[in-house]
């Protein structure tokens, strides 16, 4: 098992069902961590990983805002024509600081996710990729990003503890591990608990980590 160490300045992870006003579920998703993964080592094919297994312990508890911005909907081509764009509510949660877990063992075949991740961060210089580093939106950058074993100690981690999302059958949280981008039919949910007092230095058990999977 791998644990990563991941800061974003400013980030919002968006509810499925959030319209009008767009509301940010309180951590990013197992699927949006997913993504965020294969955008760091350059893997194109979301498809490349299946079965891999990614949670994460939030280490801080962000500040929560809201801006006015201006949203796209596309309801008419072409893409800039009127009534494409409109402004509306959004959250956003600041900073956001957490470790990323990701356990490979049940990936079908190839190269797993967790050598290619830990290739990535010690040898970047070996990774080909294109576009910024993000976590959620495409405008929300990544500040930071190590192996959890290299900065650890600042966090004095024997003594502190941090909130894990972890799976169980009556959660409160119901979050995506696969989204259906071209409608909502194929997008699969899990159920989990943020589990608050976890401490820093204990890693999640395997069978209640969120499995990616279509």
């Amino acid at each position: 098992m791998l644990g990563i160490y991941v800061t974003v300045p400013i980030a919002c992870f968006r509810r499925g069902l959030a319209r009008e006003y767009l509301e940010t579920e309180p951590l990013p998703p197992p699927a949006t961590c997913y993504g965020f993964l294969l955008s760091l080592v350059g893997e194109t094919d979301r498809r490349r990983h299946i079965g891999c297994r990614v949670t994460l312990m939030l280490l801080n508890r962000p500040d929560i805002s809201v801006v006015l911005r201006t949203i796209w909907r596309v309801k008419k081509t072409p893409l800039g024509s009127p009534g494409n764009t409109r402004p509306d509510y959004q959250q956003l949660l600041s900073p956001v600081e957490l470790s990323i877990w990701l356990d490979s063992a049940e990936e079908s075949s190839g190269e797993r996710l967790e050598t290619r991740v830990m290739r990535a961060l010690e040898h970047p210089d070996s990774i080909e990729r294109f576009g910024g580093l993000c976590l959620g939106e495409s405008t929300h950058l990544v500040d930071e990003v190590s192996l959890w074993d290299r900065v650890k100690d600042r966090f004095e981690y024997r003594s502190r503890t941090g909130k894990a999302f972890l799976l169980t059958e009556c959660g409160r949280l119901n979050l995506p591990v696969w989204v259906d981008h071209v409608g909502s039919a194929g997008t699969r949910y899990v159920t989990g608990n943020l589990v608050p007092d976890w401490p820093l230095d204990r890693m999640p058990e395997r069978e209640r980590m969120p499995r990616i999977e279509p």
